[in-house]
């Protein structure tokens, strides 16, 4: 009879623990309250700083040139202050690229070059502005004079001797191309007469130390440095532009303030130097 009772009641055991296994599966857990997680912060991009430029160098200044003319040409006109008047510039100019050039006294035509002294025992680099008083690009704008420098070439952005590719078949050189880019040193009435060079021109003769034979010209040139601030006409504007007509590329000159002309090697040291009033 024990031994019945005792059969019984292990299977009652495990019934009733099954039991209360099914109900703990089958009770729902509890609803936990979701946590929100923010985003990361992700700090905005800090603006790139706009680079101010203190002196205009050739490049800069042959845009401004470019789009006066393009302006001109288009009949826009500017309205309000011109940001390039006042502006520091500095500006180099290729010349002797194809070798020596004759210098005729008294030429005034703005536009450096050099030439032999007798024997080729020196080389002579001179530079005569040019005489701009009576030109229809600054007419009436009452200065007392006004003296050229051409800036050549300026399809260069760079400021060294030009090197294209000719064609081997062409054995005859077409002529240069009209200048149509230039600074307008401009002097106002009864200002200092020190600062002006009337006709004269900068000019200095180079030959090395204790050279005894014939001077070698350099392959690349020599180079003219002109720098200055950016002057304006009567009008608030710092560039003039003229032409002939609707097919003609436009002339366009930049009033300036020039502080010092030099003569240079292409490497850039100086061979000599004028400072205003000097």
């Amino acid at each position: 009879m024990n031994g019945s009772v005792e059969s019984f009641s292990r299977p009652l055991v495990v019934l009733a623990a099954s039991g209360l296994l099914l109900t703990a599966c089958g009770r729902a857990e509890p609803d936990r309250p979701r946590v929100e997680v923010p985003p990361p912060v992700v700090a905005p991009a800090a603006p790139l700083p706009v680079p101010v430029i203190t002196t205009l160098d050739r490049r800069a200044l042959l845009d401004a040139l470019r789009l006066a003319a393009s302006n001109h040409a288009a009949g826009a006109r500017s309205e309000g202050p011109d940001a390039l008047v006042g502006k520091r510039f500095s500006v180099s100019l290729a010349f002797g690229c194809e070798g020596p050039q004759p210098v005729v006294e008294g030429q005034a035509e703005g536009l450096a070059r050099w030439s032999w002294a007798p024997e080729r025992r020196a080389i002579r680099l001179s530079m005569t502005p040019g005489d701009w008083t009576r030109s229809a690009l600054v007419d009436g704008t009452g200065w007392e004079a006004v003296e050229g420098f051409w800036i050549a070439r300026p399809w260069l952005e760079g400021p060294g001797c030009p090197a294209p590719i000719t064609d081997p078949l062409t054995s005859e050189q077409d002529p240069a191309s009209p200048q149509t880019a230039g600074l307008a040193a401009v002097f106002e009435t009864g200002g200092s007469r020190l600062e002006r060079r009337d006709g004269r021109a900068y000019a200095v003769s180079v030959r090395p130390d204790g050279a005894a034979e014939a001077v070698t010209p350099p392959p690349d040139g020599y180079r003219l440095r002109l720098q200055g601030r950016i002057g304006a006409f009567p009008d608030g504007r710092a560039i003039r532009c003229r032409s002939a007509g609707p097919d003609q590329r436009p002339v366009c000159i930049a009033a300036v303030r020039l502080d010092r002309v030099a003569f240079e090697e292409a490497e850039g040291s100086s061979l000599a130097e004028w400072r205003v009033g000097g």
